[in-house]
């Protein structure tokens, strides 16, 4: 799944045309990844198949629709798009159908494991991350000021818990260091980050 910096990074955009609650927004971008924070199944609050890293967009259109006028459930629906896409497109550009090989940005490819490929993108995502805060001029006091109150809608994740989330990635951002990526471009991620917003964009015009 892409990093929280490029959920934010997404979000951002979408929310420069849409002209929500910011805060409500963000948050909402990156509420999905609570569950691996409390031990808890990203299966239910990414709206997964079993087996699979895709979010059914239909399933969470099914059950809250009627909802996307909240700013926080917008969010954690341009969270799920975002993995949509990132999964669908990106990702296949740097593993293979089997996913034993991984492409680094030098041309080599490199046989891995589950846990191998992770700690690439994981260590890229943390390399990246300043450089992208940076880019998009990121506002971070959503990490540090008194969580908004928000509407209970969502219900595969725990909404009283959201403090997790926002203390987490606040961890990870205050840890960021500039160094070299390994599989993972700035220039790439930057398309990424333009082409999703453009079809959530699109997207929202069709289901709003």
């Amino acid at each position: 799944m892409a990093s929280s910096v490029i959920h934010l990074c997404i979000a951002k955009e979408v929310n420069k045309k849409i002209k929500k609650d910011e805060s409500k927004i963000l948050i909402g971008s990156i509420a999905p990844d609570i569950s691996k924070m409390i031990g808890e199944s990203k299966f239910i609050s990414h709206f997964q198949e079993e087996e699979s890293d895709v979010p059914n967009i239909e399933w969470f259109l099914k059950k809250y629709k009627h909802y996307l006028n909240d700013d926080f459930v917008l969010g954690y629906y341009i969270h799920l798009y975002t993995d949509y896409l990132w999964f669908k497109y990106f990702m296949t550009e740097i593993i293979n159908e089997n996913k034993n090989v991984i492409k680094k940005l030098d041309g080599t490819l490199v046989k891995c494991n589950e846990e191998m490929f992770s700690k690439y993108i994981y260590n890229d995502y943390t390399n990246l991350n300043v450089q992208l805060i940076d880019e998009y001029d990121l506002n971070l006091k959503v990490f540090y000021n008194e969580l908004p109150e928000m509407n209970k809608i969502i219900e595969e994740i725990p909404m009283d818990r959201l403090n997790v989330i926002l203390d987490k990635a606040g961890v990870i951002i205050a840890n960021s260091k500039e160094t070299k990526a390994l599989t993972i471009d700035i220039t790439d991620i930057k398309k990424f980050v333009e082409t999703s917003t453009t079809l959530i964009l699109a997207n929202l015009d069709e289901v709003l």
